[in-house]
Order: C-alpha cells, then structure tokens, then sequence
C-alpha cells in the first residue's frame, strides 16, 4: 500500500553506507495551506522539508535542524524549514511580492547562502554555513557535507503538483561516519550504489511504496530497510508562549496598543495563528499569573 508522510532509514552494511528516503504530502500540503506561496516558493520548500526531514534522520540526539536559504539581494529573502528529531516539520517563507519570481535557484537567492543550524536540547548548538551557488538544493546540501563533515553524501530531491496535489520527497545516501577513513569513495561501494540511486525518477518516488522504490533500485545488494518513521507538520506555537513573549515588554505599551486595536494580537509566522490578548490579559501576564487553558497543537 503506497503511504506517504514516512521515512524510511536503510543500510548497506557490506560498502559501510546508510541511507534515507523519504515522501512527503500531508504534511506539505498543510504547510503550503498556511500561506498562499508561489509557485516556485512552494517547490522551494518542498525539496526544503525532504532535506530537513532526510538530515534531521541523522541526529544522534534530541533536538532540532533548521535549514535557511538566505539573500540580502535577491527578491526571495529567506526559507525556512525546521525540524525536530521525532520529524516534525514547519516551514516559512518571505520575498518581494512585487517583484517577479526567477525560476532558478540562484537567480532567487543571489551570492545567497545556506545554514544548517544544529540544536541540542542538551548541548551546543552549532552552524554550518554554504554559498547557494550550485544549481540545484540537493548539490549544495551535498557541499555543505563535503565541506562541514568530510563525509562522501549523495542527496536527491524531488517535488511534484499537479490537480492540487503536492509531493516531495528525497533520498540521502552517505558513508557511515565510522568507515570514512576506511573507504574508497572513487572505486567504492558508495560509488556503485549511489550510480544506482541516481536512476530514481519523481514518478517512481510518487507512485510506488518505498521499499518496492528501494527494490527497484538495489535489488542486487544487500539491504537492510527499518521500520517507517511517520512525519508531520507540526507548529510549536502556543498562546502562553506567545504570552511569554509579551511578559518583556512594558505593560503601558500593550495597554495603549489595547485602546487603539481592542487586542493585542500575535501571528505565528510558521502557522499563521493568530493570539488575541486584552486588558485582563495583560494584567495577569505582566503579575506573572498568566496561564493559557489553550491545548497544545497537534
């Protein structure tokens, strides 16, 4: 049965290489549901969240990946994609809505850059930083780990709309950290099965389940496939946190805002949530006795 939402991780334990492949539509369509995006923004965060959700699949840790396409020149400015390592994933977009879109990577984010900030919910927090100036995500999130990990990594990245249906999704394939030293990548298992990988077109992404995607691909090899991993978009925007957020700033000035609004209002810039709050409000959050009844999103 073909399901989407998951990821599924695998290992070639004879070359010493791992992989991931992932789909997405669910939890894409509900980001791109949030905001109205473009047409080329949309495809931006497709390959973006496949690539979060492919390199949040090698955290170690608890915690979480932000992945930024980032330009002080071009008309897009950012895109962001979060994600957490039990794959949650939120995305957020902003660019010149008076200017039109290029269609290529580099003509919307040019002399841009790409960070991948890495988050440790016990630890610190680190950043690698590439220039966007290869022609596709996928070659730059491959430099970004040629440069920051010195681990050989293949990524393919694939997005597809068509009668209001939205898909993405994506496959890493990379040396395990252990066997790098040890391996020759010029005439290498990882040689041959990312040649292999290579073949996997969009519709065979799409349109077949993933292990009979990964049979099609490796069915030579030994292959190791475990269980899915289910992904979903998920905000971590709250009221309370939101009335956190106006606990540092002064009570007469959300006051004044009050009077002239009739509520002070905040709207998550991932989900697009908006959080009203009034007088008593802020009378109870600036007394520190402010406390949202307001379940958690699911």
């Amino acid at each position: 049965m073909l399901k989407f939402d998951q990821l599924h991780k695998f290992l070639f334990s004879e070359y010493g290489v791992r992989g991931e492949i992932v789909t997405l539509n669910q939890s894409y369509t509900q980001v791109l549901e949030a905001y109205e995006y473009p047409p080329f923004i949309q495809l931006l965060i497709g390959e973006l969240m496949a690539a979060t959700s492919l390199l949040t699949a090698t955290l170690k840790f608890e915690g979480d990946i932000a992945l930024q396409l980032q330009s002080q020149q071009g008309p897009v400015k950012y895109v962001v994609v979060n994600g957490t390592n039990t794959q949650h994933l939120r995305a957020i977009a902003r660019w010149d809505e008076t200017q039109a879109l290029p269609d290529t990577l580099m003509e919307a984010f040019p002399n841009g850059t790409l960070a991948i900030t890495i988050t440790p919910n016990k630890g610190e927090r680190y950043q690698g930083i590439v220039a966007l100036d290869k022609p596709t995500l996928a070659e730059c999130i491959e430099q970004y780990f040629q440069h920051s990990e010195q681990l050989p990594t293949q990524v393919l990245l694939h997005t597809s709309q068509a009668n209001n249906a939205h898909f993405a999704g994506g496959m890493l394939l990379q040396v395990l950290p252990a066997s790098s030293d040890n391996t020759d990548t010029t005439d290498s298992g990882f040689e041959h099965v990312t040649t292999l990988a290579a073949t996997l077109t969009k519709d065979e992404l799409f349109s077949l389940p993933a292990e009979q995607v990964l049979y099609r691909l490796f069915n030579q090899e030994r292959v190791e496939v475990f269980p899915a991993l289910p992904v979903i978009f998920k905000c971590t925007c709250s009221k309370q946190r939101s009335a956190n957020a106006l606990a540092s700033i002064a009570k007469a000035e959300l006051l004044e805002i009050i009077e002239e609004e009739g509520a002070v209002k905040i709207d998550c810039q991932y989900c697009h949530q908006q959080y009203q709050f009034d007088a008593i409000d802020v009378e109870l959050i600036h007394q520190g006795t402010y406390s949202s009844q307001e379940q958690p999103l699911q």
